[in-house]
């Protein structure tokens, strides 16, 4: 039986077809994919692995935050050589021989070892000595903080994501502290969170007290001295009251655990307070508090009192104290209370992004209300104030003296 020649066109006796020479078929492009798939995978596992072990390294990046803040800090103006600040050191050491036996007489207190605690730094030094501090503060938090941003087996995209912020941030906080490294005249530095540790000292940062008094146009030794009495008053508040550093220590750490939960909610809501704060729709309030519960905010401003107390007591003295010490105190303290009000808005932005606003406002009420109970009951008042934390004023005390005295020192 003859076959039907048309068959193979019908496709019944169609042969195989034959695969081009050197070329690759479906399967072989299925096979190469599989194989690409899994070397990608395999490359971004290890590299997801790499990242999330990179970015718990640390939220921030303190090395680099110092050397970025000191690069800005040593071209800014009024930069010193080490040859001139050396040569301040000893008219700081003359002004505290005088500053801590009138201290002594006027708070009824000894100070012993502040002096050979004090010196001149330059504006590297101090903030060598910020970022010490700060990465204390962080570090305890911190862990709590990377749980919440990076959990085991983040990944790629959000480990590299948390890479990208702390290198954002770092650089955030080297400009703020570069910012405030050209600002800030003295410092009683001390580990707050650390309550065990050796006694703070004094720093004294010559070149910003120098421009200081060029702007102000006082005399700079004179101002110097006046500097020096605030900040050893800050050390006569915590060396003479045992007591007071633990109690801060205790309330900082709460609130910074606090702040600490619920990391990712408050990040995403900072940039809208911040907004608002800086174009002046914040209400009054400060933009930290926005972020913050009901029950953070009545922490924070607990210890918001505290501190105007500290900073207040130390205004206070310095002007009352200063009298014996310092020539021409009252012309000097005009001026220099004068150009706390008058700041460009540059200024005035930076200082409520950094917080400096709430120190404006904690001097201000702080020396109110210790003007207003040393005027009431003198030296008794001023004497109560520090005899343990029962007796330290509230939020609404620190508005309303009389209220203060009224449970503290009740007239008979």
């Amino acid at each position: 039986m003859s076959g039907d020649p048309r068959a193979d066109e019908r496709g019944g006796g169609r042969p195989p077809s034959k695969r081009p020479k050197g070329g690759f078929g479906r399967d072989t492009f299925m096979q190469a994919g599989f194989v690409a798939g899994a070397v990608v995978g395999a490359v971004a596992t290890v590299m997801g692995r790499r990242a999330e072990r990179s970015a718990r390294r640390g939220l921030i990046d303190w090395k680099t935050v110092e050397r970025l803040a000191a690069n800005r800090v040593r071209s800014a103006p009024g930069s010193l050589d080490p040859f001139e600040l050396q040569r301040a050191a000893p008219v700081y050491a003359s002004a505290m021989a005088e500053i801590v036996p009138a201290l002594s007489r006027a708070l009824e207190t000894e100070l012993p070892g502040v002096v050979e605690r004090s010196g001149v730094v330059d504006r590297s030094t101090w903030i060598h000595a910020n970022v010490a501090t700060f990465a204390t503060l962080m570090g305890k938090i911190e862990g709590d903080l990377l749980e919440q941003i990076l959990p085991p087996g983040a990944g790629l995209i959000k480990s590299s994501m948390a890479i990208a912020n702390r290198m954002v941030t770092t650089r955030q906080f080297a400009y703020l502290l570069g910012f405030l490294g050209q600002r800030v005249l003295g410092q009683y530095d001390m580990a707050l969170l650390t309550a065990e540790s050796e006694p703070g000292r004094l720093m004294f940062v010559d070149e910003n007290i120098r421009r200081t008094a060029s702007v102000l146009d006082v005399p700079l030794n004179p101002f110097r001295t006046w500097i020096a009495l605030h900040e050893t008053t800050h050390a006569f508040e915590f060396e003479a009251h045992p007591w007071l550093r633990p109690f801060m220590a205790e309330r900082l750490e709460s609130q910074l655990r606090s702040l600490s939960t619920g990391a990712e909610t408050m990040s995403r809501d900072a940039v809208g307070h911040l907004g608002k704060m800086l174009k002046g729709a914040a209400g009054g309030e400060n933009w930290m508090e926005g972020l913050m519960t009901p029950d953070q905010r009545r922490e924070f401003r607990e210890i918001q009192a505290v501190m105007s107390l500290l900073e207040g007591f130390g205004d206070y003295i310095m002007d009352e104290v200063g009298r014996d010490l310092v020539p021409d105190v009252e012309a000097i303290s005009a001026k220099f209370h004068a150009r706390r009000g008058e700041r460009t808005g540059f200024e005035r932005a930076m200082m409520r992004v950094t917080g400096m606003d709430l120190k404006m406002e904690q001097y201000r009420k702080g020396e109110a209300f210790v003007a207003e109970v040393a005027k009431a009951r003198g030296a008794e008042a001023l004497r109560a104030l520090w005899l343990g934390p029962e007796n330290l004023p509230s939020p609404e005390e620190i508005d309303q003296p009389s209220s203060w005295l009224a449970r503290v020192l009740p007239k008979p």
